[in-house]
């Protein structure tokens, strides 16, 4: 079995330590491919305390082992309740990233908004076909689920500028989001041709009825 990017880039900053994303994604997984996700394993795996991030002298970041900095200098892990960057599984980068994979393993071509970026969260493109996905994370509290939910709704009306593309929300599959999305009345769904997709926190998609439906027959032009 092949390794994994996260194994490669433990292996590679074993033997290069201080290499900076842009150069490990440059050796690892080709010269001028888009370094996010090497970006997103390796801020997950400080998390994890395996790596540190710290400043070169160049001020650029630099990835090192965490066996090779002196222990003073690797911050002590955040206790669980404070985990809502990359580091937990269920936050909104974490997110992106299984969908990002997800995507692409499907044939399409993805433009994410990485980093809390402005602007629409996922881009796909396929065949000429187009998809915006509005993403949100797991959050901490029943209400902050609540009022992602409905900004996700309200970010996705707002992008509906395009009658031949689909337009999808994606949230983690916690209980509460699929109940709110089960009480969004159908006609709103249909009438918008907004569809949901759901994230484990292993990482597996999990897409609605609709959305298979959509992409096996064709994207269903919005209302």
């Amino acid at each position: 079995m092949a390794p994994t990017l996260r194994e490669r880039i433990l292996a590679f900053v074993n033997t290069h330590p201080g290499r900076t994303d842009r150069e490990i994604t440059n050796e690892v997984c080709g010269r001028g491919k888009l370094q996010q996700l090497v970006n997103q394993e390796c801020r997950r795996l400080q998390g994890q305390c395996l790596l540190v991030r710290r400043k070169r002298g160049d001020g650029l970041i630099g990835n090192y082992p965490a066996a090779a900095v002196p222990s003073p200098s690797i911050p002590p892990p955040r206790p669980v309740a404070d985990a809502t960057d990359d580091s937990d599984p269920g936050s909104e980068e974490i997110i992106k990233l299984s969908l990002d994979r997800w995507l692409r393993d499907q044939g399409w071509e993805t433009e994410i908004a990485w980093d809390k970026s402005r602007g629409i969260d996922i881009r796909a493109t396929r065949g000429g076909r187009r998809w915006v996905i509005e993403v949100k994370g797991e959050g901490s509290s029943q209400p902050m689920r609540v009022n992602f939910f409905l900004h996700a709704l309200g970010e996705s009306l707002q992008r509906m500028d395009d009658p031949a593309a689909m337009y999808s929300i994606a949230l983690p599959d916690l209980p509460q989001f699929r109940a709110l999305w089960a009480r969004l009345p159908a006609l709103a769904k249909t009438r918008t041709g907004l569809t949901a997709l759901f994230v484990r926190r292993d990482g597996k998609v999990l897409p609605e009825a609709a959305v298979t439906y959509s992409l096996i027959t064709g994207f269903r032009p919005v209302v």
